[in-house]
């Protein structure tokens, strides 16, 4: 079964269930059973399908997602890890996984208009797949990774490239505001199977750019997990973002960036479709 945050007709934050193009309202102004989809997956509650049976409901067309998890304690990022995006950037292989971090008040939601930084002249497209945490994971053994993961998300990596490379840290370049497009669904691990036979696809304006599977990652899940568990400890509804397979703007000949009214779809075999358009942004004033 699939899960989302979104909005009630009514106005309301909640999250639910996905059924047949139709959302279950389990959350607060439904059945109640957690307050957020983050609170849900910190009480374990995906362990078995609820029962849907007198939840308000509403169809998915015309809803107002919200980012599956809204609130992240941390989001980490690995970066450079598909076999094919290492070759196009030229970058040598490394003995541990690449790491950064976004900040949660970037996260954006499925559907939403995302909007291009002013002060960047290269807007970037990446396609990932994001794990939820379940459980408190501190120096976790790989051998006990795949217990601590909740499920999956898909994940757009919005990347200001002119930032990203003004110093050695990438921070700066992958923390403009809504740059981190999150949804629509959160699918329990249990419900994916095989994480590694998924399939991602991005497209642009309908024209696929980045295609790989999720086998081909260098540093697979366990070893993430193993490698971010062994320097900070993780909490329930915490989000790794896995990395990017090859085919992004600012590695295609010649390089080619997110223009206004752009469209990007990531797609992964289970999880859905995460859709966003890309508008122009007005600059902010100084204070």
């Amino acid at each position: 079964m699939r899960y989302a945050s979104y909005v009630t007709t009514a106005g309301q934050p909640t999250w639910g269930a996905e059924d047949n193009d139709t959302l279950y309202d389990l959350g607060p102004s439904g059945l109640n059973l957690a307050p957020s989809l983050k609170n849900a997956v910190s009480q374990g509650l995906f362990a078995t399908a609820p029962t849907l049976l007198q939840a308000p409901t509403q169809p998915v067309t015309g809803t107002r997602f919200l980012p599956v998890i809204a609130d992240p304690a941390k989001v980490i990022c690995i970066g450079v890890n598909y076999r094919t995006h290492q070759e196009e950037t030229g970058r040598d292989s490394v003995g541990h996984p690449t790491v950064f971090t976004r900040f949660a008040d970037t996260l954006a939601a499925h559907g939403e208009d995302v909007p291009i930084p002013p002060l960047s002249d290269m807007y970037d497209y990446e396609g990932e797949i994001a794990l939820v945490i379940g459980k408190p994971a501190y120096q976790v053994a790989r051998d006990h990774a795949w217990d601590t993961v909740a499920g999956y998300a898909l994940f757009n990596d919005l990347s200001a490239r002119d930032w990203q490379r003004h110093t050695g840290q990438w921070t700066p370049g992958k923390n403009f505001a809504a740059s981190g497009p999150f949804g629509p669904y959160f699918v329990p691990s249990g419900d994916i199977g095989d994480i590694a036979a998924v399939d991602l696809q991005t497209r642009v304006n309908g024209q696929v750019r980045q295609q790989a599977s999720v086998a081909d990652l260098i540093f697979d899940i366990p070893a993430i997990l193993e490698y971010v568990t062994s320097f900070t400890a993780l909490v329930p509804g915490d989000v790794i973002v896995t990395g990017t397979p090859g085919g992004v703007g600012l590695f295609m000949d010649p390089p080619v960036f997110l223009a206004p009214g752009d469209v990007v779809e990531i797609e992964a075999t289970g999880l859905g479709t995460l859709y966003n358009r890309l508008t122009n942004q007005a600059a902010m004033q100084p204070a």
